[in-house]
């Protein structure tokens, strides 16, 4: 018999052109199993418990859009279940701001977009967590969101940018990430295409925004995505391996 890939992970996707790209690439380089589900597409979500992880991605909605979107109510209460029972999460984005709405926090439009290739900076908080204390104290990451979010209660902050304090947390073995590293020009030329991140996009960088911030992203992106793939692989092993006791043999 065939022996199951490992780890085996469940990556709630709201968007097509943002999927997990260079995290994913790890994953399936260790021989690891991604499950896709669609969420905006009315994809069920699955049993979270059958997964030894989530990755929670981003996309144009907010997070606070229940009214509109309610599959959103069903998301966070699965993401509110699964950290409580210390289930390893990913979540990126609106991925992070859901997690830290699922949470408690408040999640809200923030005082002007941030948007392009920009510093981040490591807190000292996060010398001592078993993944962030393998980042640089700074590092460059592709900003795109309007959103901000609160720290939820017991959260550790991890990084921060010169525009917004909270860019990173953890709670329990759950992280959450403000920031891209794992995307480089060809997936930002799709973002551009979505009405939402191209109108954020305009008001921000102005007229000739996109080709501006390709540039930027050319610039990185080897940087970044090595950056994602190594942090990545530090969560794989000192999180979700630990959790679940060990890779399948």
């Amino acid at each position: 018999m065939r022996e199951a890939a490992w780890p085996r992970l469940v990556v709630l996707q709201h968007v097509a052109c943002e999927p997990p790209a260079a995290y994913e690439d790890e994953l399936l380089e260790r021989g690891g199993e991604l499950v896709r589900v669609m969420v905006d597409q009315a994809d069920r979500l699955p049993d979270w418990r059958a997964f030894d992880g989530i990755i929670v991605m981003g996309g144009p909605m907010g997070a606070y859009e229940d009214a509109r979107l309610p599959w959103l109510v069903r998301e966070k209460q699965l993401l509110a279940e699964a950290v409580a029972r210390g289930a390893p999460v990913w979540g990126v984005c609106l991925g992070a701001q859901l997690l830290a709405a699922a949470l408690g926090a408040v999640v809200t439009p923030g005082p002007a977009p941030e948007i392009g290739v920009l510093p981040v900076h490591r807190t000292s908080a996060a010398t001592s967590d078993p993944v962030f204390s393998r980042m640089p104290d700074n590092f460059h990451a592709l900003q795109w969101h309007s959103d901000t979010f609160a720290l939820p209660d017991g959260a550790i902050r991890l990084a921060r940018s010169d525009a917004y304090e909270n860019q990173a947390f953890v709670v329990n073995d759950a992280y959450g990430l403000q920031f891209h590293l794992e995307i480089g020009t060809s997936l930002a030329r799709e973002w551009a295409d979505l009405p939402d991140y191209a109108r954020s996009l305009e008001e921000i960088m102005g007229s000739d925004a996109l080709p501006q911030l390709l540039e930027q992203i050319d610039a990185h992106a080897d940087e970044m995505t090595r950056l994602a793939r190594s942090l990545f692989a530090v969560w794989l092993e000192q999180v979700v391996a630990s959790r679940n006791g060990g890779a399948r043999r």
